[in-house]
């Protein structure tokens, strides 16, 4: 006789899309305990385990579900954290279903839901955080002279390779250039998807292991490459890909016209967000324009809404079906009221006599033969031209490699993208010990990918002064 299992999701509640548009608050509460089991008890526990091999950093999915079933939380939380030093980020931000949910088995089943796997994973994080017996970090190799690595950068790779390198005894140190570590965590998601007290809590959590963190170090500047290659046996680079990219189409430099990097960190780093209580206003404008249908764009579309926009739109050259934004991203934007223009690029920006942005120049396109990335590619419709009134433009169109510490390091081989040249496997780069994962090496991706790559580059900085050691 078959299975029987519930053919959708568990239900997860949500704050009501119009009262979340006037605050910051997390826009899904996420699941109780029962829901949490009923959820559970969705996952079939399958041989295969498809998930495992969908998701970037390997978890034991299956693992910590049945250990959740049986309500044994202490054990699920452990088999996570065995895997990922990040499980309430990813339970919030990974792209659970272009991964994990993607291949879940009961996904495939016939009119049926993927498990919840990033609800889950959130479930049993935020549970631990609250048991604070459970939240203590894992045992070190005590063996202090195992080695020293410098870690530059304190994004989802490089946290990520300081814990596990931690773990195996090694004496590890990031070096952050900005005020605050958790790089494009800290800055890049707003508040409501991913609040910053998690994010703290998960680094705390880092550092408990032995981790050192240095803050306001810009490596190149501050501190230089021959400090740090004179002092540690190794050195991961993580510094990710922040520099804004500008479709430089007339009218970028007017007032009013922004990256969504300095929209975003203005409101998550600088806590425009909570002005007064922190004097760092940004300002809004009542109509606004995002460029580009990332999880970026919704990000910025959304952050603009709450902070008092009248109306906010997203300005997209693809169609609804090449949008790269996670689904759920996309849904809440919907239910929010931002308003879509798919098929349509800007091709200028329109002045008023103070230099101020007051509409943007747009025209249609239509979709041809597929391109480089595999989507299709948009071709402006001639005669299509038609104008949107704004009075504030956000170009969400990806980012590129910060050159700061790239320029102090010329041996340090790139690839015709400016990014650093690394091997997929062991992140190791063109310089003898060391290393480089995230989006410094893959240009703009994921959380979760970069953590992958940290993971793998921590393997390899293990084995690789390991092998010194002998000689």
């Amino acid at each position: 006789m078959a299975l029987k299992i519930p053919n959708k999701k568990t239900p997860i509640a949500e704050q009501e899309p119009q009262k979340r548009i006037h605050n910051f608050k997390e826009v899904v509460f996420g699941y109780t305990l029962e829901e949490a089991i009923t959820e559970a008890n969705r996952c079939l526990q399958c041989p295969t385990h498809p998930c495992i091999a969908g998701c970037p950093v390997s978890i034991d999915i299956p693992g910590f579900i049945l250990a959740l079933r049986k309500q044994n939380l202490s054990e699920s939380i452990k088999i996570l954290k065995n895997y990922n030093n990040l499980p309430a980020v990813c339970g919030r931000v990974c792209p659970q279903e272009s991964q994990c949910e993607g291949v879940c088995t009961v996904g495939l089943m016939k009119d049926h839901e993927p498990v919840a796997i990033g609800k889950l994973e959130r479930f049993v994080a935020d549970w631990a955080a609250s048991h604070e017996e459970i939240e203590r970090p894992p045992e070190r190799v005590e063996e202090s002279e195992k080695g020293k690595v410098a870690v530059v950068g304190s994004g989802p790779s490089g946290l990520t390779v300081a814990a596990d390198l931690a773990k195996r005894g090694y004496q590890v140190k990031i070096f952050e250039a900005l005020h605050a570590p958790g790089g494009v965590l800290m800055y890049g998601i707003p508040e409501f998807r991913l609040p910053k007290v998690i994010v703290e809590r998960e680094i705390n959590a880092i550092k408990e292991l032995g981790v050192e963190l240095e803050k306001d170090a810009v490596i190149g500047k501050t501190i230089t490459i021959e400090e740090l290659r004179s002092e540690y046996d190794a050195i991961f680079i993580g510094t990710g890909a922040g520099t804004p990219r500008f479709m430089n189409v007339p009218g970028t430099n007017l007032n009013g016209v922004y990256s969504a990097s300095e929209f975003l960190t203005r409101i998550n780093l600088m806590h425009s967000y909570e002005f007064p209580k922190y004097d760092t206003p940004i300002r809004i404008g009542k109509r606004v324009i995002v460029v580009g249908a990332g999880n970026v764009a919704m990000d910025a579309s959304r952050s603009a809404l709450r902070l008092g926009a009248e109306k906010s739109m997203i300005v997209y050259r693809r169609s609804e079906k090449e949008m790269p934004a996670r689904i759920e991203e996309y849904h809440h934007a919907v239910q929010e009221g931002i308003e879509f223009h798919w098929l349509t690029s800007p091709v200028e920006y329109i002045e008023d006599k103070n230099g101020n942005v007051t509409a943007v120049r747009c025209i249609k396109m239509r979709l041809g033969e597929p391109d480089a990335s595999g989507r299709r590619r948009p071709i402006p419709i001639e005669n299509s031209e038609f104008t949107i009134e704004a009075d504030m433009v956000i170009e969400a169109i990806g980012q590129t490699s910060n050159k700061v510490l790239l320029n102090a390091f010329p041996e340090l081989k790139l690839n015709k993208r400016g990014y650093i040249e690394a091997d997929p496997e062991t992140g190791k780069t063109s310089v003898e010990g060391v290393y480089a994962g995230g989006d410094i090496v893959t240009g703009a991706a994921t959380v979760i990918l970069a953590m992958g790559a940290g993971k793998r580059a921590a393997q390899a900085i293990d084995e690789y002064i390991s092998s010194k050691k002998k000689v």
